[in-house]
């Protein structure tokens, strides 16, 4: 009997798994072609899939016919004014564009407390830029134009100018906006109400230190 040991087919060379072999040449052996076609393919679907969930809400945004423009009358700095807007359109945007009062300023656009844009609703400091236009119907606005137009407010910008509570400027008017409406319902205030009273309006400069000694200022006084 032949010995299983010198069995020829033991004497042929045994073909490789692939791994090794396939590495040698392109350096990408069959499973990993295959494993990195399945995934190409899996992102191709991915992608479809996302560009079609983004053409079916665009067919969706195109098919909401916008609002048509109502008339609005709105009483701002003592004066009234009547204007053609689409529901949507915040205060700020009536106040700015429609009226071209550019006190009130768009910042963040998102009421996150930066204040630029704030003015006086009802005796109330509010963001414009989070207010719809038609919720101010029968109420009196006040924006920074009407503040600097008013008897006795020259305090408070004469107090702004006095400490050096400007820089770029971006933000002031609603900071005086503010400031006037604080210290009319809290004459004599201190520093710790006052910091806490202004706590909605941000100043990118850094002019805290004017705006405040402004505020107390003003809050001792009494305008």
């Amino acid at each position: 009997m032949r010995d299983p040991s010198t069995d020829s087919r033991e004497t042929l060379p045994r073909e490789s798994s692939g791994e090794s072999s396939g590495r040698s040449g392109s350096g990408v052996n069959r499973r990993d072609f295959l494993r990195g076609t399945g995934a190409a393919v899996a992102a191709t679907a991915m992608v479809s899939q996302v560009q079609e969930t983004i053409a079916q809400e665009k067919k969706k945004v195109e098919a909401v016919a916008p609002a048509a423009p109502v008339e609005v009358k709105l009483t701002v700095n003592g004066k009234e004014h009547t204007l053609q807007l689409e529901p949507r359109v915040t205060l700020q945007e009536a106040l700015h564009h429609d009226l071209q009062l550019t006190g009130c300023k768009d910042v963040c656009g998102a009421a996150t407390n930066c204040g630029a844009c704030t003015v006086i609703v009802d005796g109330k400091p509010v963001y414009s830029c989070a207010t719809l236009a038609i919720e101010t119907v029968g109420k009196k606005v006040t924006t920074a134009e009407g503040v600097a137009a008013m008897e006795g407010v020259s305090q408070v910008i004469n107090a702004f100018v006095k400490h050096d509570a400007t820089q770029c400027g971006y933000c002031t008017p609603g900071f005086v906006v503010a400031v006037k409406a604080f210290v009319d319902k809290n004459p004599g205030a201190n520093l710790e109400q006052i910091l806490k009273g202004l706590g909605g309006n941000l100043c990118r400069c850094g002019t805290y230190a004017g705006v405040e000694q402004a505020a107390v200022e003003c809050c001792k006084g009494g305008k």
